[in-house]
């Protein structure tokens, strides 16, 4: 037998092993053909035994062949957990299995600097699951119905304007408008968070944007969805549907050129316009986007080649939030008749109140949102250094910019809203209410949809091959092949009914409070079971 090098990986050095049970097995290859890493392949193995068939002891040994299914152990194929070579065995005789004694991330770093795409892996513990409702309205005042009162679910998108400021003089008994007032929407305090076309599949893409429009048009649930770095088809752009959505622009411009080109055939103002200066599990870090997912209609839509495509860490030419106020925010509303409230989106860190503080100080009043993301939120690509080490909790972030407006008597005229491992556990209601009582004005979602749409990634290393272009589910890929494996109208559905079902628990959470319109702000309602996190937040400690 040759000599074993030390230095040889086998199955013990990768975080998953290939569990094979020969006796089920009918090697129809089913999990060879599903599995797009390419982790196991057909073999075959020796088997020898000895027996005897005399009535004296006459022992004789044969050998046969048995075709088995092997894993392939390299750290290029090695298996990322997904499960579905036993989602399609018709015989459950495979399966993956976690190897806690994994010595692949020590061994992965030959090429540099591992990439990968989910959510953090090493910060699962949340604030939120310290946090209760603890203040039910009983005999003190009445809670109400959640099934019967009317609930006014609402929440505002665009600069709110005291009543001190609003635009108008009284002429000859009259109000007359002086001048233009900033443009604010009234919408549902959900919002489905920045995915573009390229990292998410045309089909995960489309089923996305199907919810959204069925549920303003059917629902009657203004939810609004942003269309993520890089654009978006003209078709889109040139409908009716474009109301729902907020057209993004991050550091790289990528499928601006476009959008800019289909302003004069546009049919509706679009929902809003949201600017990227950061992101919450990649913050400082740009955007990427690798080359196995700039397909063909990606390049049209953002107007380049195949490559890798890497957004720089901050918007060129902008090097202060003044600068971003006067430039961009002022050109942006412009672009649109001053008709559309235009947001920022930053990663939450500790100089959040810094910037939120300079946004409410703002004399023109342009700024119409300030969206936090936290160190839990998801990506499709990262480095997973960036992933795992940087970044900031959502939860304090969002309670010191409410409490610094507050200060200033400035609270609710820069919508917050707050993301990042928003509905992690499955109850995203809950997370919502929380994050409302505690100042946010609405929340915004994005791996809760795919995973809605069958993603089968989580925060303790399962699959998280988003940034490959070989998700195994067909929603964060644009191998053809692979995206036939999504179901757009079953995706859609799961999602509206994910939602019609969140707004139900969030009117169950209001009620016992005595809400009928949305709480922020109010912190009495809750109590926490840390006290490092109540003294931090201000709340009742209880235990």
């Amino acid at each position: 037998m040759e000599a074993v090098k030390s230095q040889d990986i086998c199955k013990a050095d990768l975080k998953w092993n290939i569990e094979h049970i020969m006796e089920r097995c009918t090697m129809c290859g089913s999990c060879i053909s599903t599995c797009t890493i390419g982790a196991i392949k057909a073999g075959v193995i020796r088997v020898d035994k000895t027996f005897s068939d005399d009535i004296k002891p006459n022992p004789r040994r044969t050998h046969r062949t048995i075709p088995v299914i092997k894993q392939v152990n390299t750290i290029a194929n090695a298996c990322i957990g997904c499960g579905m070579c036993a989602k399609v065995c018709p015989n459950n005789a495979i399966r993956p299995v976690r190897n806690l004694d994994s010595r692949q991330t020590l061994l992965s770093r030959d090429a540099g600097p591992i990439k990968r795409g989910g959510r953090t892996n090493l910060n699962a513990q949340r604030t939120l699951d310290h946090i209760i409702v603890g203040r039910i309205s009983q005999m003190t005042d009445p809670s109400l119905d959640s099934i019967r009162h009317t609930f006014d679910i609402r929440s505002p998108f665009g600069r709110v304007l005291p009543a001190t400021e609003l635009p108008f003089s009284l002429k000859d008994g009259k109000l007359v408008m002086v001048h233009k007032a900033p443009p604010v929407r009234s919408i549902y305090p959900l919002i489905f968070s920045d995915m573009s076309i390229g990292a998410l599949s045309t089909r995960a893409w489309e089923a996305v944007s199907m919810a959204v429009a069925y549920l303003n048009e059917k629902c009657g649930l203004p939810v609004r969805m942003s269309s993520g770095e890089g654009g978006m088809p003209s078709r889109l752009l040139e409908s009716e549907q474009l109301k729902y959505m907020i057209l993004q622009i991050a550091s790289g411009h990528f499928g601006w050129n476009r959008i800019i080109k289909a302003m004069p055939r546009m049919k509706a103002d679009p929902a809003g316009v949201l600017i990227k200066i950061g992101q919450g599990a990649k913050p400082g870090d740009g955007g990427l986007l690798q080359a196995a997912k700039v397909a063909e209609h990606v390049q049209a839509i953002r107007g380049v080649p195949k490559a890798t495509l890497s957004s720089p860490p901050n918007h060129q030419g902008l090097y202060s939030i003044e600068e971003s106020v006067q430039k961009m925010h002022l050109s942006l509303n412009a672009a649109f008749g001053f008709r559309v409230p235009v947001a920022i989106k930053c990663a939450a860190s500790a100089t959040s109140v810094s910037v939120y503080n300079n946004l409410l100080r703002d004399p023109y009043k342009i700024c119409g949102g300030f969206f936090i993301d936290g160190i839990q939120g998801g990506t499709g690509a990262a480095n997973e250094i960036s992933l795992d080490h940087t970044g900031h909790p959502i939860v304090s972030k969002i309670r010191d910019c409410y409490l610094a407006a507050v200060k200033q008597g400035l609270q609710g005229q820069i919508p917050l809203y707050g993301g990042g491992g928003i509905g992690m556990t499955g109850n995203a209601a809950a997370d919502a209410f929380k994050m409302i009582c505690l100042g946010a004005n609405g929340v915004f979602v994005g791996k809760m949809l795919i995973q809605l749409l069958g993603c089968v990634g989580n925060e303790e290393g399962r699959c998280n091959a988003c940034n490959t272009g070989k998700c195994p589910t067909g929603i964060c890929t644009q191998d053809p092949r692979l995206v036939k494996r999504l179901d757009v109208d079953r995706g859609a559905q799961k999602i509206v009914d994910y939602v019609l079902t969140f707004d139900k628990e969030l009117r169950k959470l209001m009620a016992p409070i005595g809400n009928s319109t949305l709480p922020v702000g109010r912190s009495d309602a809750l109590v926490s079971t840390d006290k490092a996190i109540a003294e931090q937040l201000g709340l009742q400690y209880v235990c």
